[in-house]
């Protein structure tokens, strides 16, 4: 269902039963699914693929070019998944040559005046929350939480199940099942509540503990930490998940508890 007034271009590929309110405006080489509501004055520019059932309050702009001086106007999108809420006025810049697409999982809550960069890929039933800032080529992963006004430095990774701190300044990797805050932002312990929530079992939560209390807490460096957690923790997908993630960082992981 289209407003008169508004604007719709005529190689865009809106579901039929998409609602579309007053002053929206849809660019050429958009793509909306089945059941989507575009609340008054969206802007979605070209390139945009938008899911099933999702809901995009009002002032919203997704798919405007990238705020990057390399960008020189290459073809590329901003993809986000079903059932995902962007509130007002929330940003999404599509992808650069770097990657060529910025994501946006499916479940997710975008809150109001977030900025979300180029070529972020942001998972699956994750909330950033109001005014949250990611600069380019952010990785978020499932179920991760940002709290309000936190920043986040390019080429960052949060990992699953994380809690970040409103207000946080992260310009470290984050890795899975913790909580993180403070200045500088550092482990705050392990993500307890969140994962009781998303039926994890109290013995897999104190296996993670033990895991954060080897690598934040026993006064090992990270790779001596690695080892030792090899060495005493029986395999996991979580302990092999957390070893991984620590390995393949390439910013270097956040601080351990800092008291």
């Amino acid at each position: 269902m289209k407003q008169p007034l508004a604007y719709v271009h005529p190689e865009a590929q809106v579901a039929d039963n998409v609602v579309i309110e007053p002053f929206v405006t849809i660019d050429k080489n958009v793509i909306i699914g089945e059941g989507t509501r575009i609340g008054s004055n969206v802007t979605i520019l070209e390139g945009a693929h938008i899911g099933k059932n999702c809901k995009i309050f009002p002032g919203a702009v997704i798919s405007a070019t990238p705020q990057d001086m390399k960008f020189r106007g290459e073809r590329s999108t901003v993809l986000i998944g079903d059932n995902t809420t962007i509130r007002e006025c929330v940003t999404v810049n599509r992808g650069t040559a770097a990657k060529g697409i910025t994501r946006v999982g499916d479940n997710c809550l975008i809150m109001a005046y977030a900025h979300i960069a180029h070529d972020c890929t942001i998972g699956s039933n994750c909330i950033v929350t109001n005014a949250c800032q990611l600069a380019g080529e952010v990785t978020v992963d499932d179920f991760a939480i940002l709290g309000g006004m936190t920043a986040v430095h390019q080429f960052v990774h949060i990992g699953r199940h994380v809690m970040i701190q409103g207000g946080s300044l992260i310009g470290k990797d984050v890795p899975p099942y913790v909580k993180a805050g403070r200045f500088p932002l550092s482990y705050a312990g392990v993500n307890s509540i969140g994962l009781r929530r998303r039926e994890f079992t109290n013995e897999k939560i104190n296996e993670i503990q033990d895991i954060y209390r080897i690598l934040f807490q026993s006064g090992l460096n990270n790779s001596d930490a690695i080892e030792r957690i090899e060495a005493e923790m029986p395999a996991s997908r979580e302990r092999d998940e957390i070893i991984l993630f620590v390995r393949n960082s390439k910013r270097g992981i956040m601080k351990g508890y800092l008291g």
